[in-house]
């Protein structure tokens, strides 16, 4: 599993995830570009993680070495499911996780940047979100109302786009902002350490200083409010960003007035939200805004816009008031209200704290999440076998890059090839090759060339003798470098086989095979295979079946020249070349040792 986010800030959203999946027997990968909070949750939470630098804003250049960088992590990791979010993300990654055959690809949108822009750049931007969601299998919209606004605009479908239990990104810790709610000592200590005054009304706001957030708006209806209320103070929890920036003014205005308190940006604000009397999200856009959420576990109203994702984050007057976008006059009037009636807050406060301690815990939301990802992994198995299967231009490349290797391989191996035939004739005599009908593609027979290594030697009843006492010291030598499979590349250039792919076995084990395992043979078989650089013969049976149908789901030009640079590796090291106490593979006797889980046995194998 390999989650993909812009900026390592947003590596928040699968928080928790790590330990759930792990239960199922699936590892997390994390990759967002480089930064504190990547490391904190790699620490924390004990997964591995991928630093890859990507530009919020449009970067053509940067963009594109940043693709090509997500390509080669998606490469190296080899996951089952991908799941990139936010918007440059869920581009860069998705573009890549296609190219690369990831089998189960998710695109979790977080929002639309497009709603709050205007000419060229909403036209770029909706094209982008446009490819985005179509190199997706699905498209993960976190509230029901950006689903709708996906939908209304093109970008996605009803039937690929769904929004997982009640909505937001991560659900919401509620024991700890509960627990921080109730600590009033801490609460106390807070605002000294601000020099917020006792018993003074407080809005507060928490989320980036930008434009899209309303801060303008904000600052406006505190004008306002102030010449109704003049000892109101307004606490403000993060900080300015290059991107969509305020104007100068804004800025020094924060800076400068004493009644307004920036606490800047925090790792954790659950300490903040007892300070506030009422929390404002004048936002422009969202996807689901999860700080409505946090104040309200604290038992904290809000009064936000109704914006996409806004909207489905306060019911209006029960959790909170809504009101319209960029209207800094009724956010001044809603804020009034709210302030001058305690009683109407502690209402909706309650409410709130019961909504979210109802359908927004974040145990809730990860489960939602996990039983999608798995349903995903066996309802879309059919479709990503399709997707990563070997066909169309891809096929015709593997097909061209098998014969040219294959021919050049007889051309310069020839004189090995020489040799070895005269040390069989003058060792073991006639035949010099072993032949034996495999199964090939689709189950179809063939005849299978290799060097012999065994001796002809019988017992009294004419049976022949164990393979450890068959076996000759020069087969032993040919098997150890794997000369003995030289012959195959004839079987490469007649069609019979590819340099890479599932070995191809007995004929007779094809009536033991499990469903699951017989999908081993809707690729060509191959020379080498993921199963060989995986561990070749020490694997046990199942495994080794596991790594084979891993390889066809997986499949792509770009693993097929691993495995094949793996490869040479694992010659010179000879690595695998029997099973303990076995000079050969035991024979394989059955289902009794099939694949129990095979999400488990993917997950495990899907990493070098």
């Amino acid at each position: 599993m390999l989650y993909g986010f812009t900026a390592s800030l947003s590596v928040r959203f699968c928080e928790g995830h790590s330990s759930a999946l792990l239960k199922h027997g699936i590892e997390t990968v994390v990759v967002s570009s480089p930064g504190s909070e990547l490391v904190e949750i790699a620490r924390r939470e004990r997964l591995r993680t991928f630093p890859v630098a990507m530009h919020r804003e449009i970067a053509p250049l940067a963009d594109l070495v940043s693709l090509c960088k997500l390509w080669r992590v998606l490469q190296r990791v080899l996951p089952s499911i991908s799941n990139f979010g936010t918007p440059k993300a869920g581009l860069l990654g998705g573009i890549a996780a296609k190219v690369a055959g990831v089998p189960c690809r998710i695109y979790t949108m977080h929002g639309l940047r497009l709603e709050t822009a205007t000419g060229v750049k909403r036209r770029l931007l909706l094209a982008t979100e446009r490819i985005a969601c179509r190199c997706a299998h699905r498209v993960v919209c976190v509230s029901p109302s950006l689903r709708a606004r996906a939908i209304e605009l093109g970008l996605t479908t009803p039937e690929q786009s769904l929004v997982l239990s009640q909505g937001t990104c991560n659900g919401v810790d509620v024991e700890h902002y509960l627990a921080a709610a109730n600590n009033q000592s801490a609460a106390a200590s807070l605002r000294q350490s601000l020099l917020l005054p006792d018993e003074v009304p407080v809005v507060g706001f928490v989320g980036r200083f930008t434009r899209d957030k309303g801060i303008v708006e904000l600052l406006e209806a505190f004008d306002r409010l102030r010449a109704e209320i003049p000892n109101l103070y307004l606490l403000l929890v993060g900080d300015f960003e290059d991107g969509d920036p305020v104007p100068l003014a804004t800025r020094m205005r924060i800076e400068q007035d004493a009644q307004i308190i920036n606490a800047g940006f925090v790792n954790d604000t659950a300490p903040y939200y007892p300070l506030m009397d009422v929390l404002a999200l004048p936002t422009y856009r969202e996807g689901f805004p999860g700080v409505p959420l946090e104040a309200g576990v604290a038992g904290k109203p809000v009064v936000a816009t109704r914006a996409t994702g806004a909207v489905d984050s306060v019911i209006d007057e029960v959790t909170g008031l809504l009101v319209p976008v960029g209207d800094s006059a009724a956010l001044a009037a809603a804020l009034e209200r709210l302030l001058k009636d305690p009683t109407l807050r502690q209402e909706m406060g309650t409410a709130a704290q019961e909504r979210v301690m109802r359908d927004f815990r974040q145990r809730d939301v990860i489960d939602a999440l996990i039983k999608e990802y798995c349903n995903l992994l066996s309802s879309t198995h059919e479709g990503s076998r399709r997707v990563t299967s070997q066909r169309g231009w891809r096929l015709r490349v593997k097909r061209l890059g098998d014969v040219s290797l294959a021919f050049c391989g007889i051309v310069v191996l020839s004189p090995v090839m020489l040799l070895v035939t005269l040390l069989i004739a003058l060792t073991m005599g006639r035949p010099i090759l072993f032949r034996q009908r495999r199964p090939g593609k689709d189950n179809q027979p063939f005849t299978l060339l290799k060097f012999r290594t065994m001796g002809c030697e019988t017992d009294a009843q004419r049976n022949p003798l164990p393979d450890n006492q068959r076996l000759t010291r020069l087969g032993r030598l040919l098997r150890a470098t794997s000369a003995d499979e030289l012959p195959q590349l004839w079987n490469v250039l007649r069609g019979d086989l590819s340099l890479v792919g599932p070995r191809p076995l007995l004929m007779q084990y094809q009536a033991r095979y499990t469903p699951e395992q017989m999908r081993r043979h809707e690729v060509m078989p191959g020379i080498t295979g993921w199963a060989q650089v995986n561990g070749r013969n020490a694997l046990s049976w199942p495994e080794k079946f596991a790594l084979d149908v891993w390889y066809v789901d997986h499949w792509s030009l770009g693993l097929d020249m691993r495995i094949i640079l793996k490869t040479v590796g694992k010659v010179f090291r000879r690595d695998g070349i029997s099973r303990a106490g076995h000079v050969t593979m035991p024979e394989f006797q059955g289902n009794e040792d099939s694949l129990a889980n095979p999400v488990r046995i993917q997950a495990a194998h899907g990493r070098e």
